[in-house]
């Protein structure tokens, strides 16, 4: 499955829960969760919009880096959605 078509599902919240759980970050899952909380967000809503902002305000420099690890990872996707994920609790501060 193509991580646009995953994301546009992220309003089904047993199918964000279970791909962000698929990523295996604990530290990275739950702060993601705290965040949503925050906001008073879904889990797959707060998530759909963190990628969104990603594609948005990433670097050109922070897409390289993104490009080189996809290029090396038996997991694009969950490669992909950790860094964003990662890239926006960064700087949601």
């Amino acid at each position: 499955m193509l991580l646009g078509d995953v994301l546009a599902r992220f309003d089904d919240e047993a199918l964000a829960a279970e791909t962000i759980l698929h990523i295996g970050d604990l530290s990275l899952i739950s702060k993601l969760r705290e965040q949503a909380d925050a906001t008073g967000e879904p889990l797959g809503a707060y998530a759909a919009s963190a990628m969104r902002r990603y594609a948005a305000d990433a670097s050109d420099e922070e897409w390289v880096t993104l490009m080189g690890l996809l290029g090396r990872a038996e997991d694009p996707g969950a490669v992909c959605l950790q860094r964003a994920f990662a890239y926006v609790l960064k700087h949601a501060h």
